[in-house]
């Protein structure tokens, strides 16, 4: 179920446009509007929940499906020589989207 009030369910719904680079029934791939490297991907489940505390089994799938495409997609944008993936998670971690999403970053060398 998408939330009213969180702009990734709005990006989701169509309300804001995004640069989509990849979609299916289970996850929303888009260029990040304040990129952090060459490439930055947010990749963002298609049902809202914050936090992997709030995952469930159904939840746990649905991630599995995006780590498991994220290779592709990484490499198809421009990540073949590596990428980091990144979830923030919570106020201490720079978590300002409370909708669970994959920071996918590449397409240079990344400072640790």
């Amino acid at each position: 179920m998408l939330d009213n009030k969180c702009v990734f369910c709005k990006i989701l719904r169509g309300e804001i446009p995004s640069a989509k680079v990849y979609e299916d029934d289970e996850m929303l791939v888009f260029k990040d509007i304040e990129p952090k490297a060459k490439v930055h991907l947010l990749a963002v489940p298609k049902d809202h929940f914050k936090l992997l505390a709030d995952m469930d089994e159904t939840r746990a799938k649905v991630l599995s499906h995006m780590l498991a495409k994220i290779p592709q997609i990484a490499a198809q944008n421009g990540c073949t020589n590596g990428y980091r993936l990144v979830i923030n998670q919570g106020d201490d971690a720079g978590q300002t989207v409370f909708h669970l999403h994959i920071h996918i970053l590449g397409g240079e060398n990344l400072p640790w």
